[in-house]
């Protein structure tokens, strides 16, 4: 865990070397030896603290503490160290914000134990400001912040409101449960969080719902290649999470508002983003749209960007197994006619065989004579090959771009791998070819 940072302010040069020399056996250090120094550092250091003497020249402590914190925007935590023994002093500390005070000559404990505290009470309201504001799954803002900043943001910013719907999120949950669900939310936040640069915001409206303000973005092509690359990791890490065979159609959708074109304040934006979003839902999902108060039909607009890289992803095979392809009897069939249509159209040649398997000792097991030919044949073929399961003891095989004198290769590897199995003792092989042309 990375240490918190301290800046301490001293135009005394032993009190303000003694002070880092305590302080920097827990904490990381910088040191000022003026309030203007220590104005310039703030903006690269960003320390978690500032202990800061109260009588300085030019800039005291008070100003210091008042410079910084119209300058930020937000409270600094402040501890002064004073000689000063004066209670008014004290209470006018109090007053602007200061969170301590510590009397020189101090004690390196007690310096140290004030200091814990402090940063201790830090964490603590830091903690309870961010739990009120984000989202506690996703770590993005949360509905009513999201509305806050934004309006905000809007008001003095020109860029792009997108809402940003999960498609077909709910079979995640029907069929791999809530837990899972909660996975694929939370790997989503992370996706929006890497599209989006660090000015830009994020939240979740709520369920499957989510809104991104992106500044200074008004190019429609921008707003494609978003919902791109939102789409295709979506894809990407539901097939991680869930498995290879994941067949669940899942992606976003996307409606976009520009402002200032489309408004200045949140409400009319979310209003003319969430109408462009329901026109993508109707028109097949998995893509985006922009809404244009001068366009009528919003179906003109609207561009499925996604729709057919994503069904590409859905269907192809991630990290292909060794051998031929095994399909079902049906899936097979499909093939077959769809490849009988190329060979007629195209005059190409596609060579079939047929392998059978025959038990010559009656205590064999059939089903797991065909189940160790399959893998045999499967094992000894090409990526490019397919094989199904004809009938009990038949294996039919497609093989693609193969001469004639290519069979008696694969026919001699097949043989030789049967020899070699558990069952060449028990079972025969035979095999016939025809071509289709």
């Amino acid at each position: 865990m990375a240490k918190h940072k301290i800046m301490i302010v001293d135009d005394e040069k032993i009190s303000l070397r003694m002070s880092e020399h305590i302080l920097s056996s827990e904490y990381d250090t910088v040191c000022a030896s003026d309030g203007k120094t220590a104005i310039e550092l703030y903006k690269t250091e960003l320390p978690d603290l500032i202990l800061s003497d109260l009588r300085m020249p030019e800039i005291d402590g008070f100003t210091l503490q008042k410079t910084l914190q119209e300058q930020e925007g937000h409270q600094i935590p402040f501890m002064f160290m004073t000689a000063d023994k004066n209670d008014e002093t004290e209470s006018k500390g109090f007053a602007i914000g200061a969170l301590d005070f510590i009397r020189k000559p101090f004690r390196a404990d007690v310096l140290l134990k004030r200091v814990s505290n402090i940063l201790k009470n830090v964490e603590q309201i830091q903690g309870l400001k961010k739990a009120a504001v984000t989202d506690p799954m996703t770590g993005l803002l949360n509905k009513a912040s999201s509305q806050k900043e934004i309006d905000i943001l809007v008001k003095s910013n020109a860029g792009a409101l997108m809402m940003i719907d999960l498609d077909n999120f709910k079979p995640v949950n029907d069929i791999y449960g809530h837990d899972m669900g909660d996975k694929v939310l939370i790997k989503f936040a992370e996706i929006i969080r890497s599209a989006i640069r660090s000015t830009d915001l994020a939240g979740r409206m709520g369920g499957d719902e989510f809104i991104v303000f992106c500044k200074n973005i008004l190019d429609e092509s921008v707003v494609a290649e978003k919902a791109h690359y939102i789409n295709d990791q979506l894809v990407r890490v539901a097939k991680a999470l869930m498995g290879d065979d994941m067949s669940i159609p899942i992606g976003v959708s996307m409606g976009c508002a520009f402002a200032p074109d489309e408004g200045k304040d949140f409400q009319t934006l979310f209003k003319k983003a969430d109408k462009a979003l329901y026109e993508v839902k109707q028109n097949g999902k998995h893509g985006y749209n922009v809404f244009r108060s001068e366009s009528k039909n919003y179906d003109d607009t609207m561009i499925s960007l996604n729709a057919l890289s994503t069904s590409m992803m859905l269907m192809e095979e991630r990290s292909p197994a060794r051998g031929a392809m095994l399909l079902p009897q049906e899936n097979f069939k499909s093939i077959y006619q769809f490849l009988n249509r190329v060979v007629q159209n195209y005059h190409k040649s596609i060579h079939l065989m047929l392998y059978s398997v025959v038990p010559v000792e009656s205590d064999v097991d059939p089903e797991k004579a065909m189940d160790e030919l399959t893998n045999v044949v499967k094992n000894s073929l090409r990526q490019s090959d397919v094989i199904t399961k004809l009938s009990k003891n038949q294996l039919m095989v497609i093989l693609l771009k193969a001469l004639p004198s290519d069979i008696e290769i694969v026919t001699e590897r097949i043989n030789m791998n049967w020899d070699a199995s558990d069952l060449s003792d028990l079972c025969k092989i035979a095999y016939e070819v025809d071509v289709l042309h």
